[in-house]
């Protein structure tokens, strides 16, 4: 084991990582996984509260994704996108489909950040081939996070990974005062128009130039899992349509039933004009983003060539058979455990183990939870540095991987765990506190 961490010390690059952390927290030597737990060479076994950053819907190894891509493989592994189909991306492009009433093209990427770069690009060139020359701009939230290209690191608010390339970044407007809520039951969740005015102001400063408003529904996960109302995405979506600009629905982390029903927009019952979709799409088991749109969209670029308009972005592995195959096996998993109640059931679980252990260590603040997400604040009196981090070492001594945000708590475990592992993971939690000589 210790000849495996010296040579990945040795030539890898960790990403979001400081390399020099490793130093003192080296990294952890998979042997395999399996549901909800990982297994490490040195015998201990991890609780995976984060789903491998988000991803890990159906947990590690789940039998019926793990023949879909078995089964692909005796077909054909990859053709290329750009001239062939087969059955198998028809019927995810069909499910997809239906996940909305009116966005039924899908165009498939590989990553998360390549998806929302493709639908900021699609509307900044839809509003071009309408002659909308003016609308050039694009606009997010204050927190908000939307991926690590160019253009979308421009549309994102978060400074740690925007500052050192402001200077190539586009200086897009932000809107602020975001009514932020801790669950479904603040009347902020139902009512936001005593902030709405100030909303609104700031969108009429830009109503004549914006192309699209790109947002996270619900929840915006880099930030730290803030939540936010449901009227002001409901609000906001009927500016956008009174006023000729599009409505980008980032929903990589939300999606595929992470807050409850299979897209976060339903909480506002809107659709926006673009819908990215990512990590839990295949879950997790290989790469694969896709972006959902209408007729009316796809439409404006179907000329002849010579017209110019072709949408001409590209991917080597768009459309990858072996991703769409077990992306395809994970929605209709998916569909089986929404329909079954697991999801409701886990929100249940989930808040309210994270409420009691809350009530139990005193050191959790800002509580919020919406469907398989759970998150809090932890208290700092003492200003101890990179309290997270030292969390997160701390799980791992007792058995669970956590990665708090800075110091933002949050679990956001496989949408299939059981009710006992639930209970583990407060307990695993409540420990790693401990250990942390935090309470």
């Amino acid at each position: 084991m210790r000849n495996i961490i010296q040579g990945d010390l040795a030539y890898n690059w960790h990403p979001c990582s400081q390399m020099k952390d490793f130093e003192s927290f080296p990294p952890l030597v998979i042997k395999s996984a399996k549901g909800a737990y990982i297994a490490l060479e040195d015998g201990r076994t991890l609780l995976d509260a984060i789903s491998s950053w988000w991803c890990k819907s159906l947990g590690h190894g789940h039998p019926l994704l793990k023949r879909a891509i078995v089964d692909q493989l005796d077909a054909f592994e990859h053709v290329f996108f750009g001239h062939t189909t087969h059955e198998k991306i028809v019927q995810l492009s069909q499910k997809l489909a239906g996940l909305t009433a009116h966005l039924n093209r899908v165009f498939y990427a590989c990553d998360g950040s390549s998806a929302v770069e493709i639908a900021l690009k699609m509307s900044l060139h839809a509003h071009q081939i309408e002659g909308k020359t003016k609308r050039t701009q694009l606009m997010g939230l204050e927190n908000a996070y939307h991926g690590e290209t160019a253009l979308t690191m421009s549309v994102s608010d978060l400074g740690v990974y925007r500052k050192p390339y402001e200077a190539i970044l586009q200086g897009y407007p932000v809107l602020k005062g975001i009514p932020y809520v801790a669950n479904q039951q603040d009347s902020l969740w139902s009512d936001c128009s005593a902030i709405w005015p100030a909303i609104e102001a700031q969108l009429a400063v830009h109503q004549e130039t914006l192309s699209a408003i790109i947002v996270e529904p619900i929840v915006q996960g880099a930030a730290g899992m803030r939540i936010y109302a449901q009227d002001f995405l409901k609000r906001l979506r009927v500016w956008t349509q009174q006023n000729g600009v599009h409505l980008i629905a980032d929903e990589i982390m939300t999606g595929c039933y992470r807050t409850g029903p299979a897209l976060a927009s339903e909480h506002a019952k809107i659709e926006a004009d673009f819908v990215c979709l990512g990590k839990g799409l295949t879950g997790g088991f290989l790469p694969l983003s896709a972006v959902l749109t209408s007729s009316a969209i796809y439409a404006l670029f179907y000329d002849d060539y010579e017209a110019g308009k072709s949408f001409l972005h590209s991917h080597t592995h768009s459309g990858n058979a072996l991703s769409v195959s077990v992306a395809l096996a994970a929605m209709e998993v998916m569909e089986h455990l929404s329909k079954a109640g697991q999801f409701k059931a886990l929100e249940k679980n989930l808040s309210q183990s994270f409420q009691d252990l809350a009530a139990e260590v005193q050191c959790l603040v800002q509580v919020r939870n919406i469907g398989g997400i759970a998150a809090a604040t932890l208290v700092n009196p003492n200003q101890i540095s990179r309290l997270g981090r030292r969390v997160a070492m701390a799980g791992v001594e007792v058995g669970v991987l956590l990665r708090p945000i800075g110091n933002e708590l949050y679990w956001l475990p496989p949408l299939n765990l059981l009710p006992d592992e639930v209970i583990d993971l407060q307990n695993k939690t409540r420990q790693a506190l401990q250990r942390a000589s935090y309470i």
